[in-house]
C-alpha cells in the first residue's frame, strides 16, 4: 500500500515506511505463495486472465512520481511477499536519488518476531520518523539479553 501512496499522492507526507510492501503486482502474481489474497484483491482473477485489473493498481507503473523518502523493511523469508519486492522498491528509491534506507531481516519472515529483531524494526522505525518529521528524540536502542545462554531467544 505504500508502494501506491508514493506514487499516487507523492506530495501528501513527509515520509514513508513500507514493510513487505508489494512494488510490482505482475510479479506479485507470480512469486507469492499467498495466491487468493492477491487474486481476491484484483477481481478473482489470476494475473494472465485479467492483466489490467492487476496493472490498475500496479504501484510499479507510478514510480516516475516518487519523491518521498522511504524506509524499506523486508524479510528474506517472507513467501507471501517476496523479498525482492522490497529490493526492487528500494533500488527504484535509489536510482530516483529519494533519500531511502533498506533494512532486511535475513532471518524473518512476514512478520518480526524475534527479539533483536522486533528492537530493531522499531528503532528504525522511530529513526526514520525522527529524522523527516522531527519532535522528541526516539528512546535509546534497549539490548536484549537472553535469559539463559545456550537456549535460543524466543522466537528463534
Amino acid at each position: 500500500m505504500m508502494n501506491w501512496i508514493e506514487g499516487r499522492w507523492p506530495d501528501r507526507f513527509k515520509c514513508v515506511v513500507q514493510h513487505d510492501g508489494v512494488f510490482d503486482a505482475r510479479a506479485m502474481a507470480y512469486e507469492t505463495e499467498e495466491l487468493w489474497f492477491d487474486e481476491w484483491e484484483h477481481g478473482g482473477h489470476p494475473y494472465y486472465e485479467a492483466p489490467a485489473e492487476f496493472e490498475k493498481w500496479n504501484p510499479v507503473n507510478y514510480v516516475t512520481a516518487w519523491k518521498t523518502p522511504q524506509l524499506v523493511i523486508t524479510s528474506e523469508k517472507d513467501f507471501r511477499i517476496p523479498y525482492t519486492q522490497g529490493i526492487a522498491a528500494f533500488t527504484a528509491l535509489q536510482r530516483r536519488n529519494i533519500p531511502s534506507r533498506l533494512l532486511i531481516f535475513p532471518d524473518e519472515n512476514h512478520w518480526v518476531l524475534k527479539p533483536k529483531n522486533s528492537v530493531q524494526w522499531y528503532d528504525e522505525v522511530f529513526g526514520w520518523f525522527h529524522r523527516y518529521l522531527g519532535g522528541q528524540q526516539p528512546p535509546p536502542v534497549v539490548t536484549v539479553t537472553p535469559v539463559s545462554q545456550g537456549k535460543p531467544e524466543r522466537g528463534a
